[in-house]
């Protein structure tokens, strides 16, 4: 599914009738847009480098920046994300409507622009199955000042995952020093073909304990989440603190942290 914001030497058109009345070629060979004078796509980051984690409602701004140069300038240039074997035949794409991007040529450099665009991704909307979670790669296209234009289908890549949620329960409270506290809970992610949160199972979670008057989380030992993402464990009751567990998260799932449950140790 390839698509390619139309452009004109001032502006570019962000709806989908110009996108399919464009002029460019729309079969060009990976030689044609490889070719030296063509468009280079450097530093190109999404959101900051961060990952997008998205819940089942989440809606946020994401940001691409990148920078194109041209040995004829650049008069237009757009980036989206996208995610399947190949353009042609992408399952997704952020956003639907790739809008224009912003750039300032360098003063120091007239070939060399900065370019950014933003746009709204809502969760509900855009995300109907969790094959979708991994990486997704920016495609960077760009029109020169004599009206060539390139595509790169990867110009980078960034990470768009479900949403992860850790609980626990450490009991029993209060508890004499000595004895063993059980520590429980459940580890989940975003379902976005369910539309809610189903348990993460075969996942590494470490359990940590902090002291009462400490700021610092030691971690005590590592557990596997079993069925349906159930977190179970011992451990020795020695002094009041609260115990959590952390998920560092994986490819496809974001990180989660439990808040601290306090128990009393007499």
């Amino acid at each position: 599914m390839r698509i390619r914001p139309a452009v004109a030497a001032v502006s570019l058109a962000t709806g989908l009738s110009a996108l399919a009345a464009s002029v460019a070629p729309t079969a060009a060979s990976a030689a044609d847009r490889a070719a030296p004078s063509d468009t280079v796509f450097t530093h190109v980051v999404v959101d900051g480098g961060k990952d997008i984690v998205l819940g089942l409602t989440t809606k946020k701004t994401v940001t691409i920046t990148w920078t194109a140069t041209d040995p004829d300038g650049v008069a237009a240039s757009w980036a989206y994300l996208w995610h399947g074997p190949n353009t042609d035949d992408a399952d997704g794409i952020l956003p639907l409507y790739p809008p224009p991007g912003t750039c300032t040529v360098s003063a120091a450099d007239p070939t060399t622009s900065t370019c950014r665009a933003s746009f709204a991704v809502d969760a509900a909307r855009d995300l109907d199955h969790n094959a979708l979670a991994g990486t997704w790669k920016v495609l960077a296209g760009a029109q020169d000042r004599t009206d060539d234009w390139t595509e790169i289908d990867a110009a980078g890549t960034a990470r768009v995952e479900r949403l992860g949620k850790v609980t626990v329960n450490a009991s029993p409270e209060p508890v004499k020093k000595g004895r063993t506290v059980t520590v429980t809970g459940r580890l989940t992610r975003a379902n976005w073909e369910s539309g809610g949160y189903t348990g993460y199972q075969g996942q590494s979670v470490k359990l940590q304990f902090r002291k009462k008057g400490s700021s610092t989380y030691t971690t005590l030992k590592t557990v596997t989440s079993g069925g349906a993402g159930a977190l179970r464990t011992t451990t020795e009751a020695k002094t009041d603190g609260y115990f959590r567990f952390v998920f560092a998260g994986t490819a496809t799932t974001g990180p989660a942290t439990a808040a601290g449950d306090f128990v009393d140790v007499g």
